[in-house]
């Protein structure tokens, strides 16, 4: 039996992955239309996106919550002690979370700042 605490791993997924989402959301409204036009995606349907605007500073607080919570599970926390061969021992068990964590971040940034770089594209 292995001496991790059995809601280490899942619940740093976990939060990685509310943080991933509340990215998204948070960029849905803006940076997503502009990725997808810029990877020739168009159609009127895409307009829809601004609707949600209005909850862009919802999403973001919502994003940094989940965000913050992870990179506190993943780098913060003390580790238990893993038996060798086990899941938690290897490497990759937190590379994928700390890359998802990361990328949620940047996408936040880029969707809290997309005011002031969104005009060098027009």
């Amino acid at each position: 039996m292995s001496s991790q605490s059995p809601d280490s791993g899942p619940r740093s997924s976990w939060l990685a992955a509310g943080g991933v989402a509340g990215a998204i959301l948070a960029s849905s409204c803006c940076i997503l239309p502009l990725a997808l036009v810029t990877l020739g995606v168009s159609g009127a349907w895409i307009g829809n996106f601004t609707a949600l605007e209005p909850y862009k500073p919802v999403f973001i607080v919502i994003a940094a919550i989940f965000i913050g919570l992870g990179f506190w599970q993943v780098y913060f926390r003390p580790r238990p002690k893993c038996e060798d061969g086990s899941y938690c021992a290897r490497p990759q068990s937190s590379l994928i979370t700390q890359t998802a964590l990361w990328l949620a971040t940047a996408l936040v940034i880029l969707a809290s700042t997309i005011d002031w770089w969104a005009r060098l594209f027009y």
